[in-house]
């Protein structure tokens, strides 16, 4: 079996340390436990990264570098449909990976505590990460701030519905939309059905 070089074992720490924080959060989450799950020593994952601030901040930028290239592929690759419907579709698949979804909550979380406690510093990068998926958007609506307010209100809403684990006929979903969501994307939209299973709804 070829050994992995240094990059790929890096993005190993970046997938497992998504995984890691998404369930445990930045406080709740040691690097013992995200080197165990890449089957690396401690040692050698700060050699990756200096710390576990340096770590977290790469799993949160992953996922929010993530989020606007969906949008932009699906503009691209849906020429046809309209930019609501092509990002809200990519997106539903984007956070059916629940640990996404779940870092994403998490990222929100470490950075309140952060600036609570006076460092403001921590939260800039996810900041800046933040407004370039609202530029692309933006973008995408020609610049209507009102319709991507409401685009990314909607986003906001479905992550919590979904990080709840409401199942997908509750009356809490009316009015998003969702049976379109589910023509323009496939059968399961946003990991409503996976989540409801789990949670016995």
């Amino acid at each position: 079996m070829a050994r992995m070089s240094a990059e790929e074992r890096r993005e190993s720490v970046i997938r497992a340390a998504i995984t890691e924080f998404a369930r445990g959060g930045y406080n709740g989450t040691s690097t013992e436990a995200i080197a165990k799950r890449v089957g690396v020593s401690q040692p050698y994952l700060f050699r990756l990264f200096k710390n576990k601030r340096e770590l977290f901040l790469a799993a949160a930028m992953r996922c929010l570098e993530e989020t606007p290239a969906a949008f932009a592929d699906a503009l691209e690759v849906r020429p046809d449909s309209s930019p609501l419907e092509a990002m809200a579709a990519a997106y539903m698949t984007l956070i059916d990976d629940r640990d996404k979804l779940l870092m994403q909550m998490q990222m929100y979380v470490a950075v309140a505590s952060a600036e609570a406690a006076g460092d403001h510093e921590f939260g800039e990068r996810i900041r800046a990460g933040w407004a370039r998926i609202w530029d692309q958007a933006n973008i995408a609506f020609a610049g209507d701030g009102k319709e991507t307010a409401d685009f990314l209100g909607c986003g906001m809403l479905i992550n919590v519905l979904v990080a709840l684990g409401f199942p997908e006929d509750h009356r809490v979903w009316s009015g998003l939309g969702m049976s379109e969501l589910k023509v323009a994307k496939g059968p399961q939209v946003s990991g409503v059905s996976e989540v409801s299973e789990a949670s016995g709804g």
